[in-house]
Parts: C-alpha cells; structure tokens; sequence
C-alpha cells in the first residue's frame, strides 16, 4: 500500500515538474531542475546531465550533482565543469559502447545496471577512480536517453546510486524508478528544445535588430553607439527601479520578460533613422550639407579681397603718376581697412558656422546684414548678394545646426520608428515594445512629440527610455557637433529638465540616488568626463 501511495505521489510530481520545466526560460536552470527532478522522484543521490555536442560527435557534461558528497557543478551554480567531452566513438570510428552514458545515447536505449563493480560490457575505470579518491561506492545505474520531437537524442540523464526512503540504504532502480525517469527525460527533452527553439528565434529575432543598427552605423558613425548606449542606461535605471522599495516606486517590478520586452525596445527605439538622411543626421556644422559650404564664402571673401586690391590699384592709378604721397597714404588706409573688415565678417561667420547653445539676437540681424551688404559676381559674372537665402537661414540658426525643417526630419524618425513598430505581429510577451519605443521623446509636461503624451499617459518603461536618451546625448563624445559633456554639466541640465516637466521626477530621482548616472559614466564616458556632481543640489530642484 505504501509503495502505490509513494508511486501516486511520484507520478503527482512527475506532472508538477513537467509542468514547472515548460516554464522556465532560463537554459542553465532548465537543465539543473531537469536533474534535481530526476533525482527527487527516483531517490538518487547523485547524477549528471549530457548534453550532445554541435557536431554530435560526443556527450558534454552540463550538470553534476552527488547529494552525499555534496557536489553540485555546472548550472547555475558557477562551478565549471572540467571533464573533457565524452566521445561517441574511438579512433577507429568504432561505437563507443564502453561508456554506458555514450552507449544509451547511441543506441537509444535505457541502461539500468545495479551494480556498476559486477557489470559486464561496461568500462567503469573511471568510476572506480572517483571512489578511490573521495571514498564513496557508486553502485546502481540508470542511464536515459533524451529525445526530440524529431527523434533526435540531444542529451543523456544518467542517475546514481538509488537510496531507499525507509532504510537509506543504496538499492537498485525498480522498474517503476526507471519508467518515470523516462518519462521524465522525454518531458525534459521536449522542455529543453522548445527553449533552444525560442532562444534560437529570439537570437535570429535580435540579430535582425543589430542588423538595422548596423545599417544606421554604416550611414552614420556618430549614432551608432547610441543604438547600444541607450538600451544600457535604460536597463541600468530599470533595474534600479525594481529595487526601490519606497516612494512612487516601490510597487514597480520586473520579472524576466518585462526585461526582455524593455531590453528590445531599448535596441529598437531609433530604428526609424534608416529613413533620415544622413547629411541630416551627421550635420556638424551650420553650413554642411555633403560637404561645409563655408569653403565657399571663404572663397567670396577671397574675392571681395582681391576686388579690394584692384580699386587700390585702380585708385593709384588715378593719380597719373602725380607725387601725392597723402593721396597714397589714404589709398593705402582705405585698402588696410577693407581688408580688416572683410577679415573680420570672415572670422564672424566662421564662428557662426560652428552653432553652440545659443546665437544672440544681434549676431543673427549681423548675419543678415553681411548677406546684402556685400555683393559679388559668380563664375558666371551675375551680380548677387553675398548670402542666398538658404546660406543666412543656416548662419542665423539660434542654437545648434539644424534649421527647423532639418530638425522636423530629424523628429520624423520616431514617427518612422512607431509606424515601423506597430507593422510587427508582436507575441503577447513584446506587445508594449512600440509604446516603449515610441515615448522616448514626449515630455511630462505633453510639449513632447509625435502624440503630445503627458506623464500619466505613458508607461514607467517609456519615461525611462526618455531619461536615458537625453542623458545619453548630452554625454556622448562622438557626435559631429558637440564634446561629451562633463557630468555635472549634464546632471545640472537634467535636473533642469525634471524642474521644467520635461523627465520624470520620480525616476530622475531614483537616477541620482542609486547612482545610475555615476554607474553609467564609468562604464561609457571618458575619465576626462567624470567629475564631482553634488547630488544635493542636484536632487534639492523641485518639479
């Protein structure tokens, strides 16, 4: 009656850790608990766990534990397993059926053997060894095939030394043992496939990602890292969060596919750049376009210049060769004087060219001045004015070196971003990544763009995305148009931008105190970048 009772309760189990190894994702932790449960519901104090080799050529050992020893390697233990890969054949291309773990995988076939010192046909050297040098008595054997969907053997369980419940003794596998260790190994392997399956399609799924970051860091070099750096900070400030145990915070929790989800819209959240033009996205200057169009005023200079010259020349020789010494000195001071001028206009627009936080308001009416004041004549020798139109748009931009239509190309990327995201048929775990992906650019305030979304109407997930971003470009050091800021510079214009509604208070909070932003630095700025940030302050700006 005891021992039906005890088989009940085993079989109950059996579908218990079927159930269990159907949900688990982690490939490390599958194995482990396709052992362990293995070893529960036969009573075996120890086992080992194969896996089959790429090239299907031989057994690697992926799991071992011996409960009475206290051995536990492989898994997730951090203990490495060193045993070399146990080959399916020798040198003569011969079965290996000396190894009874090789022996099962070969010929799919259970082994239960009770006592591994008086079997026959098997070589247990090396078993001997092991008992030699750490006193144990590996006795009862039962080895088990793992099959496939297809059929194919991926791996071996192979369980020792079965320990009887009442008496604690060691004692053969019964037949029941041995039914439900093979009914267990093909719920494993089916279990096990199914993920590889999975982390087969999600790596396939997320090299198609870093192809599109590819293309955008073959079109331009300076967005690249920003592909990558992103969806690291946002990971950082995520996991911070989770942790928060107070505050707005403290009910925010992540388990392993709420990362995942976030992990992808992190690598997805600019992918609409491919659309952007690149002489767009890498404008370093005011004027560039393919090239920096300011070579070419420097060229008009050169002509006011040689203009001025030649009225010089012109004015001299209007003199007729007459002795006017005061006559050649004014000549001289006037054409000592344009020069300086035309040096000077020069100078100014070159500095323009280079954009910065912000133009002052008379430098922007002196760019428009310079545009008609000066005139000359093309190659074609028609009179027009220093600056066309486009040119003195561009020199006249107030901060950075975008004019508003560059800058709503610019912004169209998320649009393009959304609209490409929303085209997937996301499984139900990735359905959010296009809202994730999407709000990187609203603001808590609704002056955001596309949607306008305020703060309520967003995820926690999004407006961390959107801290991440900013930080991120204030910090990067391999944009055209900028230096890497130092930290505290960058830290003092987002607690700004917490103060004016732009990022969320709450989860800026949190980057300051759980030193995210200082993790972060270390990790991806220049030393020269990282300096004292004085978090008082920093976290005494109120929204």
């Amino acid at each position: 009656m005891d021992s039906t009772r005890d088989l009940f309760r085993r079989l109950e189990q059996l579908n218990e850790i079927g159930a269990a190894l159907s949900k688990e994702r982690d490939i490390d932790r599958l194995l482990e608990n396709i052992l362990v449960a293995a070893k529960t519901i036969t009573h075996a104090d120890g086992g080992t766990l194969y896996r089959m080799t790429e090239d299907r050529k031989a057994l690697r050992f992926e799991i071992i534990r011996t409960d009475s020893l206290h051995i536990a390697m492989g898994g997730t233990t951090g203990t490495a397993i060193n045993f070399p890969n146990l080959p399916l054949s020798n040198d003569k291309g011969e079965p290996n059926d000396s190894m009874v773990a090789a022996y099962a995988a070969i010929h799919d076939k259970t082994v239960n053997i009770a006592d591994a010192y008086t079997e026959a046909g098997f070589d247990f050297s090396g078993t001997r060894s092991f008992d030699e040098r750490t006193g144990y008595r590996s006795k009862s054997f039962l080895t088990v095939p793992m099959k496939n969907h297809e059929g194919e053997i991926i791996g071996v369980l192979q369980l020792i030394n079965a320990v009887d419940p009442a008496t604690k003794l060691v004692t053969t596998f019964s037949s029941a043992d041995q039914g439900l260790a093979e009914s267990l190994a093909s719920q494993a392997a089916i279990a096990l496939t199914n993920r590889l399956l999975i982390t087969q399609l999600e790596e396939l799924f997320e090299s198609f990602i870093n192809l599109i970051n590819l293309a955008i860091d073959e079109k331009s070099p300076y967005t690249g890292g920003h592909c990558q750096r992103v969806p690291a900070l946002t990971m950082m400030l995520a996991e911070a969060a989770d942790q928060t145990a107070d505050g707005p915070l403290a009910g925010f929790k992540m388990d392993d596919r709420d990362r995942y989800e976030l992990k992808i819209a992190g690598l997805l959240h600019d992918c609409g750049k491919v659309t952007t033009p690149v002489h767009v996205v890498d404008k370093a200057t005011k004027l560039q376009t393919l090239f920096d169009r300011i070579h070419l005023i420097d060229t008009r200079f050169e002509v006011l210049k040689r203009d001025a010259e030649i009225e010089a020349l012109r004015a001299r020789l209007a003199l007729n060769g007459t002795n006017n010494p005061q006559a050649e000195a004014a000549i001289d001071d006037r054409y000592g004087d344009r020069l300086r001028e035309i040096e000077e206009e020069r100078t100014f627009l070159r500095k323009s060219n280079i954009g910065g936080e912000a133009m002052k308001e008379e430098d922007q009416h002196r760019v428009r001045d310079i545009a008609v004041r000066y005139r000359w004549r093309d190659g074609e020798g028609t009179e027009a004015n220093f600056l066309d139109a486009d040119e003195t748009e561009n020199l006249s931009i107030r901060a950075g070196t975008l004019t508003q239509k560059e800058r709503e190309i610019i912004n169209h990327h998320i649009v393009a971003t959304i609209k490409m995201l929303e085209q997937l048929p996301w499984p139900k775990h990735l359905t959010r990544v296009p809202e994730y992906a999407g709000g990187h650019h609203e603001r808590m305030d609704g002056k955001g763009y596309p949607k306008g979304l305020k703060r309520e109407q967003m995820s926690w997930q999004a407006r961390m995305m959107g801290i991440a971003d900013i930080f991120e470009a204030l910090t990067a050091r391999d944009r055209p148009y900028k230096p890497g800021m130092k930290l505290s510079q960058a830290m003092s214009i987002m607690a700004n931008f917490k103060k004016n509604g732009h990022i969320d208070p709450d989860l800026f909070d949190v980057f300051v105190r759980q030193g995210v932003y200082r993790r972060y630095a270390e990790q991806f700025l220049d030393p020269a970048q990282v300096d004292a940030v004085d978090e008082g302050t920093i976290l005494a700006e109120k929204s």
